[in-house]
């Protein structure tokens, strides 16, 4: 059940909302709770109701794993019981692959959500060993974990924040004021999602497709593209976690914000306290300082940094390319560790231009289809397959021709119309203006937040009703 289906916005949420506040009104916060809870547990069961005994029995177990914290041994227990899960479920035909063995017919079905909720659980069994989270009652903890605006795809809340707040939460608290700050970022999230994102993927999705079949794409279809899609997952993550912050807000919990405007950072290291907040979070203090962080000296500091990313990229896919993804960011992290202790800075502009051009080249693994694919818009991006300039665009600017081969259309850029071009470049300059230029969803003063949801309210309803399908969010996949 997509957040942007006509499915969730006119049936589950309403019904969820309403529920909420008869069983707060009849039994009490414990009530509320229970509803909340079969709540979660039958919007995860809409995909696949089998994979709920999975979600399920984890909850249970990894409860019974806290009984026993802190306690070394117990923790250990608990972290292999979590990782063989993943391990098995995600990247044991990735394992296999070494061994000559092929995919199974029909792909692999992966069990929705399965990262989000093992790296809920696992931050759960560390910090009750670190002594960071206390006697905690089941409802309490199978709320947090099974929560649905976080189940699927995150944000990755730490339990020790969210575990209290249902533990204190109060239903009937101010409804008008939580339901309207929630709607607000839901509508927000919702035209990020459905409006910017989905429209980008027109100009992103022919060019990735065109590499994944080892076309020749040339200068400008392979920027085009590569620009859509660094918008497209910004625009399609961020407008979940709004969608996912505003949901949880409606139902009393406050979520952290995940986003802080990545693509204005100036540095790379910047750009990871930006983006993806609660993961870059997880990846710091779950993985990177207790290998070690950069206490034990340059050498471990460059190793800990390459095996954290590493990892984290490995985390978004069983795949070569998610490796290659993370590997990149690590070097990196590293360069921009060296240059600043020799003291090197950069004027602010040139400094973001370089930091955005290593995230968007290093996109290009994580969007293709594999390291081929990625070896091919590699080629196009700098121009090793040429220059080609549409006609139409000629006969406007004969000094183009100077520049490339005159066709009558670029095949891989949007529908292959005569006005692709145009139209995609003034996608991208809106897309590019709103990310780099304005503040993001959470800086935004009341008013300004007001004037986005009125401005692009009518476009999402149209995306909402009239679009042929619900386009499934990015992270889905991870």
């Amino acid at each position: 059940m997509l957040f942007n289906s006509e499915v969730f916005v006119l049936g589950f949420l309403p019904a969820a909302l309403l529920g909420f506040a008869a069983a707060e009104r009849m039994g009490g916060r414990v009530a509320a709770k229970i509803f909340v809870l079969a709540a979660s547990l039958f919007f995860y069961g809409w995909w696949n109701p089998v994979f709920l005994v999975l979600l399920a029995g984890s909850i249970v177990v990894n409860y019974w794993f806290g009984q026993k914290l802190p306690s070394k041994p117990w923790l250990v227990a608990g972290l292999v019981f979590n990782l063989a899960l993943l391990a098995y479920f995600k990247y044991r035909y990735f394992v296999l692959g070494f061994f000559g063995a092929g995919l199974p017919p029909g792909g692999v079905l992966l069990p929705l959500g399965i990262s989000f909720f093992t790296f809920q659980q696992v931050m759960f069994l560390v910090d009750r060993d670190r002594g960071e989270i206390f006697a905690t009652g089941f409802l309490d903890y199978a709320c947090c974990i099974a929560f649905f605006p976080h189940l699927i795809a995150g944000p990755i809340v730490r339990p020790k924040h969210i575990i209290p707040q249902f533990a204190g939460l109060r239903p009937a608290a101010p409804w008008a004021g939580r339901l309207a700050a929630g709607a607000e970022l839901f509508l927000l999230g919702l035209a990020k999602k459905s409006v910017l994102a989905d429209g980008l993927a027109r100009f992103a999705d022919p060019g990735f497709a065109a590499a994944a079949l080892h076309e020749r794409l040339t200068l400008i279809e392979a920027w085009v593209a590569l620009l859509a899609y660094g918008l497209q997952i910004y625009f399609d993550f961020s407008g979940y976690s709004d969608m996912a912050i505003g949901l949880a807000r409606m139902f009393g919990i406050h979520f952290p914000p995940n986003f802080a405007s990545p693509y204005q950072a100036r540095n790379i290291s910047e750009f990871w306290r930006r983006w993806n907040m609660s993961l870059s979070h997880f990846l710091r203090d779950y993985l990177y300082i207790p290998l070690g962080g950069n206490r034990r000296g340059e050498a471990r500091r460059v190793a800990n940094l390459m095996v954290t990313m590493l990892l984290g990229g490995l985390w978004h896919g069983a795949a070569w390319r998610f490796v290659l993804w993370g590997a990149l960011h690590g070097a990196f992290l590293v360069i921009h560790g060296w240059f600043s202790r020799l003291g090197v800075w950069l004027p602010g502009v040139l400094a973001r231009g370089i930091t955005l051009l290593a995230v968007l080249l290093a996109w290009v693994p994580f969007r293709c289809a594999d390291i081929g694919g990625t070896i091919d818009m590699y080629r196009g991006l700098a121009g090793l397959n040429g220059v080609a300039i549409p006609a139409v665009i000629a006969q406007f600017w004969p000094w183009a021709r100077r520049f490339g081969q005159i066709v009558p259309v670029l095949p891989y850029l949007g529908d292959v119309r005569t006005l692709s071009l145009p139209e995609g470049f003034l996608w991208l300059a809106v897309g590019w203006f709103l990310v780099l230029a304005l503040p993001n969803t959470q800086e935004m003063g009341a008013r300004s937040r007001g004037l986005a949801v009125v401005g692009s309210f009518a476009f999402s309803v149209q995306a909402l009703f009239f679009a042929p399908f619900a386009a499934p969010f990015l992270y889905f996949q991870f």
